[in-house]
């Protein structure tokens, strides 16, 4: 699949996600030398990361608003999922991305709980339906940001 710009964002907010949780593991108490230099060593390659996404982000803008590059890219789903929040009501741009931002952070939080061994498998279970359901939620909040960004390149 090519790059849209739901992608990137998506990208961008998974890897905010994570400098995000290096960063907090950074500032715990007792950890040693090494260990603190390997965090430091992943929080730098992530920063980098993410510039160079922000980068990608603002390329793309420019590229799809001179008409240079594909704003959507038409999925093809075939699977079936009515337990997900519509996204219909969701009509501008920063909306969406904020949900999509939003819906990466639930995801990674019921990643953390899925993997927990402490749980009976019943929750372990239910937790992996929600994950299917949100990362569904996930998915069409990238299509909406696409949605939007050529509905509003179609109104120039």
């Amino acid at each position: 699949m090519a790059e849209t710009l739901g992608s990137l964002v998506d990208k961008l907010s998974i890897k905010n996600l994570r400098i995000w949780h290096l960063d907090e593991a950074l500032e715990e108490e007792g950890i040693s030398t090494s260990k603190r230099e390997e965090l430091k060593a992943k929080r730098d390659l992530a920063d980098k990361q993410r510039q160079d996404l922000t980068d990608e982000v603002d390329g793309f803008l420019g590229a799809a608003l001179r008409g240079e590059v594909r704003i959507r890219d038409e999925k093809i789903k075939l699977y079936t999922n009515t337990n997900v929040s519509s996204s219909d009501a969701i009509k501008k741009l920063g909306e969406a991305v904020s949900e999509l931002a939003f819906r990466n952070i639930k995801l990674w939080h019921l990643e953390d709980e899925a993997r927990r061994t402490d749980l009976p498998d019943s929750t372990i279970v239910q937790t992996k339906r929600r994950i299917d359901s949100t990362n569904q939620e996930r998915n069409d909040l990238m299509d909406k940001v696409d949605k939007i960004l050529l509905s509003s390149s179609d109104e120039k």
